[in-house]
């Protein structure tokens, strides 16, 4: 009963060598790693979910798009949306004045508008994704430093059987439990890098979703406006 007591993660820590304290310390780290990302970019969502409300709203709401531009120039874009509308808004201008002369190479206002707003909307994407790659590298490896910590656990459970000429299960049980405890970790540090992942892997898609739809309206907004221009003159 007194060995059964004394075994634990405390005494797993003790008693361990250097490659347990290696693989415990490995995914120390990648905990570490994985819990800033998912406050990091939680924060930043929420942040970036009120600040596109408000620019949604003033710029539909906006009296005209000088008013839009000026809000941007003043506040600069911070956000996709903002930042969306924004290089909308100089594209638009460049095609109106550069775009006749060199129709060519610029194709018509729709297309240029759209290949420039693509590029806005990779580059958001892109931000989105970033960190990413370590929570997915984390839920996949986790797992498997901790089996390999395990492995390794056992392994010495049996030689010090061995070198102590105990038989019996109760002499390899102890060591096994504590062998186990590195599987647990990894299991424990890989099952919330998964699910943030999966959460934020949704989140970009609906991102790009959103974006479209935006993208789409801003093109039909600046047509409208260059075809009343036309009809002005």
């Amino acid at each position: 009963m007194e060995q059964a007591g004394a075994l634990g993660f405390a005494h797993f820590l003790a008693q361990t060598d250097s490659l347990g304290r290696a693989i415990l310390a490995i995914m120390l780290v990648m905990s570490v790693a994985t819990w800033y990302l998912i406050v990091t970019k939680g924060i930043e969502a929420l942040a970036r979910r009120r600040r596109s409300a408000r620019f949604i709203a003033l710029f539909w709401d906006s009296p005209s798009l000088a008013a839009v531009e000026r809000h941007l120039e003043e506040h600069h874009p911070n956000e996709p949306f903002s930042h969306l509308a924004y290089h909308a808004i100089v594209s638009s201008r460049h095609h109106a004045r550069h775009g006749l002369n060199r129709l060519n190479e610029a194709g018509t206002g729709a297309d240029f508008l759209t290949r420039s707003i693509r590029r806005v909307i990779d580059e958001e994407t892109a931000k989105l994704e970033s960190g990413l790659t370590v929570l997915a590298s984390v839920g996949s490896t986790a797992p498997f430093v901790g089996l390999f910590g395990t492995v390794v656990g056992i392994m010495n459970a049996f030689k010090s059987i061995s070198t102590s000429k105990s038989t019996g299960l109760g002499a390899v049980a102890g060591g096994i439990s504590e062998a186990l405890i590195t599987t647990a970790v990894g299991l424990f540090v890989a099952i919330p890098a998964v699910w943030v992942f999966n959460y934020f892997s949704n989140r970009i898609e609906a991102f790009d979703v959103e974006m479209g739809n935006s993208s789409s309206e801003l093109i039909d907004y600046f047509l409208k406006r260059t075809q009343q221009r036309a009809a002005a003159k």
